[in-house]
């Protein structure tokens, strides 16, 4: 590419996804500009949590820690009915205490470290595609304008996504049918109401948010009709919501903040068009039903991040970058269906109770609470990596506790780097030999796993490919593929045929 660039790609939006994108990128040495129009965090935080998944993806890059000590529990809801979570095979239970404030300020520390360009106060305001680069037309913090341009461009930028709407994403779906009000109060005494208890006006929920006295609360009152809002609603709009349908008087509570939601639910019908691609709620919305909104938009850069990183450094086929929309509008897909299900099931009145009972009543049973369980989680997500039988092929590589030549170490630690691992169970050389033209992609590790038990899905299994997102490529036996088909398709060209 002859033009002149600024950077690899450029990131609009600095929330979870953009975030987690950038650092995606540095990574893999990939340079980044993140443009963001507010010029300081907002302190909101709509996400309340982590999904299972995603703390095993924060887990596979180390970042746990950095969180401090946060509440898990496997308890957890569908359209408020009690789910055990507890039935899913993870290392992990779901975080139930972190503020989305304070994911946001874990990954921007993180991107700034691994050395991403984050602009905040910086606004964009147009692109355009040439087909060789992105043209983003950006409006700095004194008003003044002017152009960045980077092979690829990746909207962020939130359900109202300026990138969505300049490159001509379609973004079909069901407008909002009504409006519920979210916040954060304390000064006054409310006692807990879990989601999905309604009451004959509407649906209310308080839960303590821990230190500090605050207490969260969602309104939703029958027959509210969506508004097309500029501005936050003031706290005196929900406080008359949350009386009339409880009879109960908060209006001199506190705020710390107050937001305002709708139903909406849409999904862009292609997650990639030309060198412009969108991630988070920049491609899907929806009702925010159990926080999955946060949790799918940070896996959409992490399944996005390693292959826009190759591709961009020239080491994998450009093909590679279709895989993004392959893999992730599917999980988009049941994304939408599955909040559009709880919806229903905690915003309608009485003439839905019939149907919860008989849900409550069908949740009882393992194979049901597994099965809604891991939709909610993400767990029960298996991308189409190629024809083979074994039980792990497209799913997420379980946490393995591994004993090296020189120190023990797990299948988690090993993504660290976000690089490729072929993990050698079986010590076999020529099987290292083979992968040797992609070593400088994807790490060669031999170990012996540690605790592995007959019921485990790797039982048996003498090695494995692992992507930089945790999936498996191939595996040993069970892959119709040998393993430079897969390396190719996944890694690219081996350097001695690149050179």
């Amino acid at each position: 590419m002859d033009a002149p660039v600024d950077a690899s790609v450029i990131v609009a939006g600095a929330g979870p996804a953009g975030l987690t994108l950038a650092s995606e990128l540095r990574l893999a040495g990939v340079d980044v500009i993140v443009l963001e129009r507010l010029p300081r965090p907002t302190g909101e935080s709509r996400g309340l949590g982590f999904t299972t998944r995603t703390m095993e993806v924060f887990d596979q890059r180390g970042l746990l820690p950095r969180l401090g000590e946060m509440g898990t529990s496997n308890a957890g809801r569908f359209g408020g009915l009690p789910v055990d979570f507890g039935v899913l095979d993870s290392v992990h239970q779901a975080a139930k205490t972190v503020p989305q404030s304070v994911t946001e300020a874990m990954l921007e520390e993180w991107a700034r470290e691994l050395g991403a360009d984050i602009r905040r106060g910086y606004e964009l305001l147009g692109i355009r595609d040439t087909g060789e680069v992105v043209e983003a037309e950006v409006g700095g913090p004194d008003g003044d304008e002017f152009q960045l341009t980077a092979p690829y461009l990746v909207g962020c930028d939130g359900g109202r996504s300026t990138v969505r709407k300049a490159a001509g994403f379609q973004f079909p779906g069901t407008a909002a049918t009504m409006e519920m009000f979210l916040a954060d109060i304390r000064g006054v005494e409310l006692k807990p109401r879990l989601i999905g208890e309604t009451l004959p006006g509407g649906m209310v929920m308080a839960g303590p948010l821990g230190d500090g006295g605050w207490t969260r609360i969602i309104v939703c009152e029958h027959g509210a009709e969506p508004r097309r809002r500029t501005e936050p609603p003031s706290f005196q709009e929900a406080a008359a919501a949350w009386e009339r349908i409880t009879g109960i008087d908060i209006s001199r509570a506190e705020a710390g903040w107050v937001s305002a939601f709708g139903d909406a639910t849409r999904q862009v019908t292609e997650y990639r068009r030309g060198r412009v691609l969108l991630a988070g709620d920049a491609a899907h919305i929806h009702l925010p039903a159990g926080g999955q909104g946060m949790n799918t938009g940070i896996q959409d850069a992490v399944n996005l991040g390693w292959k826009l990183a190759a591709v961009v450094r020239g080491t994998a086929h450009p093909e590679l970058l279709d895989t993004y929309h392959g893999e992730r509008y599917p999980v988009g897909e049941r994304l939408m269906l599955n909040t559009k299900a709880q919806g229903l099931l905690f915003r309608s009145g009485p003439e839905i109770q019939p149907l919860r009972a008989v849900l409550a009543e069908l949740i009882r049973y393992e194979e049901v609470s597994r099965h809604l369980a891991g939709m909610v989680s993400g767990l029960e997500i298996r991308y189409d990596v190629g024809p083979g039988s074994h039980p792990l092929l497209g799913r997420r590589m379980p946490h393995l506790e591994l004993v090296g030549e020189r120190r023990k170490t797990s299948s988690t630690e090993l993504l660290h780097p976000a690089r490729g691992v072929l993990l050698d169970l079986e010590d076999n050389s020529r099987l290292r030999n083979r992968a040797a033209g992609w070593s400088d992609r994807i790490d060669l590790v031999t170990a012996a796993p540690h605790g592995l038990t007959q019921d485990s899905p790797l039982w048996g299994t003498p090695a494995v490919l692992v992507r930089p997102d945790g999936h498996l490529a191939w595996a040993a036996p069970g892959s119709h593929h040998d393993l430079p088909m897969a390396l190719d398709r996944w890694f690219g060209p081996s350097r001695f045929q690149r050179a």
